[in-house]
């Protein structure tokens, strides 16, 4: 499985950007795979962003992107997508799409228990 995650870039404070990943691969199947954003500054632990479940009936977020912050996905597409509006120079990080067939519930959050992963884009917010 491939993910290939775009959309990153410089923005000011207050600005909006949408990041999107596209899954590639014969064994990817939508209906099986939790999607996730995660993202990364030098020096810190991959922090959880935003999940959404397989079927796109629920949605979690880091606490301090809510409401501002929303994640999509379109099974027909193969793709997740990451609305990010308000956004604040704390946001700045690489970000990283990321999949998870077999991951359950409790795990959401974890970056160890997803098994695919895109490259990451990079979200510079200016203040």
């Amino acid at each position: 499985v491939q993910l290939q995650a775009c959309g990153g870039g410089l923005v000011q404070a207050g600005g909006s950007l949408r990041l999107s990943c596209v899954a590639s691969g014969g064994t990817f199947s939508p209906s099986r795979y939790v999607m996730a954003w995660f993202r990364q500054v030098p020096g810190k632990e991959r922090e959880f962003v935003a999940s959404i479940t397989r079927s796109g009936s629920w949605e979690y977020y880091l606490d301090s992107v809510k409401g501002r912050f929303t994640i999509s996905r379109d099974n027909v597409k193969n793709t997740v997508l990451l609305q990010m509006n308000s956004l604040k120079s704390e946001d700045t990080a690489v970000y990283y799409c990321a999949g998870g067939p077999r991951l359950i519930l409790s795990a959401i959050r974890n970056p160890h228990a997803y098994d695919d992963w895109g490259q990451g884009t990079q979200v510079t917010v200016s203040s």
